[in-house]
């Protein structure tokens, strides 16, 4: 993730939480919440304002949230009522492996070239039987905004990056429109991805 895309959201926090942390999620959450048992623990990967942590957290989940930018780690912190981890996706160390791993909206800011070997490493920390859902801007260009850098992906790009990684199986994968009124135009990618049970 470049610098000067978590220097945006250390300097629009605020303003960036505001705005996301209470939007309507829900039809992302279903199909996740269909392979988590009781109790599972669940990796936040780029919790942003911490909402979709918040929601696991109120469903009895054990809930771990890291994210790039320190402003964001103190907000969502707060919200949470537990501590964040201050973490980059090119610079993972993580506690615990997971029953589910969430990335909404975060590994569009890790560059193409990255991509492929920061999902292979997210996956490491996955049980085996476990899900993981990420999502991207919908289409096949790069682009900067606002010092933003931002992947966007299709289908064939995504399973491009998928087939290269075995133990993991697409279970689902459809388009979305952004939930924000003043964003509808906005298409997302979703994806949700199961690993492959270990061998017995």
């Amino acid at each position: 993730m470049t610098n000067s895309t978590i220097d945006f959201y250390n300097k629009n926090a605020q303003a960036y939480f505001e705005s996301t942390v209470e939007l309507d999620m829900s039809r992302l959450y279903a199909p996740f919440l269909e392979g988590l048992r009781p109790g599972a623990k669940v990796l936040d990967a780029g919790c942003g304002s911490g909402r979709d942590s918040l929601f696991f957290k109120s469903q009895g989940f054990k809930v771990t949230a890291f994210d790039a930018s320190e402003e964001m780690v103190r907000l969502a912190s707060q919200l949470l009522g537990q501590p964040v981890l201050h973490m980059t996706f090119e610079d993972l160390n993580l506690p615990d492996e997971y029953d589910g791993i969430w990335a909404c909206a975060s590994l569009l800011h890790v560059e193409r070239t990255q991509l492929p070997a920061v999902i292979a490493e997210l996956a490491k920390y996955l049980k085996p039987g476990g899900v993981f859902y990420m999502s991207f801007k919908y289409g096949n260009e790069e682009y900067w905004k606002d010092g933003r850098y931002f992947n966007c992906l299709d289908e064939d790009h995504l399973l491009t990056i998928l087939q290269n990684l075995p133990e993991l199986t697409v279970e689902g994968m459809f388009i979305t429109t952004d939930v924000r009124p003043d964003r509808k135009v906005e298409r997302w990618l979703n994806a949700y991805v199961t690993k492959a049970q270990a061998a017995r």
